[in-house]
């Protein structure tokens, strides 16, 4: 057999048994769903205490939660999001208040879209699990987030309940918004809900390589005088652009490797994070993607791109405190970079293992699946890292808040 049909064959046997796996985990519709929220857990979301909660649901005020046989209540986030909506609808508009419970951006105030791209060119930096359990949070927070898959490898889509090659047939990546032919279609025809309320996701597939492709061809025939919004670099922005009043934060997942679609992401993005494996190795790699991503945007900026970040961050990812190398090396960008690595880490946890080998992230599934004290940890780490992310995004927006 050549080796380019048996590559096909494992290939078509592999998904065939990840679609039988799907099925056998999220039976009957193979669609997964969110997990509900104890009492305890959607009054701290909220920002009210349970006593107060309960007396909501006693009298009869917003959804009324499901409750066991044993009395106690839970809420799914849809019911939550929807608490807030009318805890909000007490004070007055556009009050500190209001917008404690309803954290929407407000265009009249200045608050933009905040674009975050996710990225580095070598995997297994934890670019993916950091884009996900990232936009899973916001979401959860109470913000519109749009969650754009941009490497051909899916990875991200996966985790969200997709299998590429079956769930997808074409056209229905961000590549159907920003391909150079007549088969373009607007991006808010591409973007599917998913089972996390108020987070909508544009998925990926192979097809994103495309891009890539023809791109080259296009800047060779390219007629003199096009619009600068035609260019490869402005059209992942031009197509963010056309639903970003639905949206209050977009999270990109960009590929491991700096071709066409990074650089359109980077250019669109209004803030980026780098995530960087405290590995030696990988660290003199990202030393190569910072000079090759320097000199590649300074020619978008020189074509007429804009590069105004609201903030530019190192992650230190899959971090071992016990391991005194990772624990060097750590420092190692600390010392050169400061303020610009996050202060928390994300910490390597065989809990967020666990939960992804069910393609779940570790918001979607509870503590009692785990060892308690995996789980906080894990949980606390997650937690840190994207609230310090949040934080930076309300300072953007010029929140009192932020520094709270």
């Amino acid at each position: 057999m050549a080796a380019d049909q048996q590559i096909a064959q494992d290939a078509e046997q592999l998904s065939a048994q990840l679609g039988e796996l799907r099925a056998r985990l999220f039976p009957p519709s193979s669609l997964k769903v969110m997990r509900s929220f104890t009492s305890g857990e959607a009054a701290k979301l909220i920002g009210v205490s349970d006593g107060y909660l309960r007396q909501l649901a006693l009298s009869g005020d917003g959804p009324s939660p499901a409750t066991d046989d044993r009395g106690r209540r839970s809420y799914t986030l849809a019911d939550i999001n929807a608490l807030r909506s009318h805890l909000a609808s007490q004070h007055e508009p556009g009050s500190t208040k209001a917008r404690s419970y309803v954290r929407h951006r407000d265009p009249e105030r200045g608050e933009h879209c905040q674009v975050i791209a996710v990225t580095n060119f070598k995997g297994g930096s934890g670019k993916t699990t950091t884009s996900t359990h990232l936009a899973q949070y916001l979401a959860i927070r109470g913000y519109r987030v749009l969650a754009v898959d941009l490497d051909p490898q899916a990875s991200l889509s996966s985790l969200f309940g997709y299998q590429p090659e079956l769930d997808l047939t074409g056209n229905d990546t961000i590549y159907g918004a920003i391909r150079y032919d007549a088969e373009r279609v607007p991006l808010e025809q591409i973007i599917r809900k998913t089972y996390v309320d108020g987070l909508d996701l544009v998925p990926g597939n192979l097809e994103l390589q495309e891009f890539e492709h023809t791109t080259p061809q296009y800047l060779a025939n390219r007629p003199a005088g096009s619009d600068p919004q035609e260019l490869f670099f402005a059209r992942v922005q031009t197509a963010l652009k056309s639903v970003e009043d639905n949206y209050d934060v977009v999270v990109l997942d960009c590929p491991p490797q700096l071709g066409y679609l990074t650089l359109g992401a980077l250019c669109a993005a209004s803030s980026v994070i780098v995530t960087v494996h405290p590995q030696m190795l990988d660290v003199a790699s990202m030393s190569q993607f910072l000079f090759m991503t320097s000199d590649l945007l300074s020619v978008v900026r020189e074509a007429g791109g804009t590069l105004n970040f609201d903030f530019l961050r190192y992650l230190v990812t899959r971090y071992e405190p016990q391991d005194g190398p990772q624990t060097q090396i750590a420092g190692f960008l600390r010392a050169q970079f400061g303020d610009r690595v996050l202060t928390a880490p994300m910490v390597k946890s065989t809990a967020i293992s666990d939960a992804g080998l069910t393609k779940q992230t570790l918001y979607e599934v509870g503590r009692e699946n785990f060892t308690r004290a995996t789980y906080d940890r894990a949980m606390e780490s997650l937690t840190a890292v994207n609230s310090e992310i949040e934080t930076l995004m309300l300072t953007a927006w010029g929140r009192a808040e932020a520094g709270k």
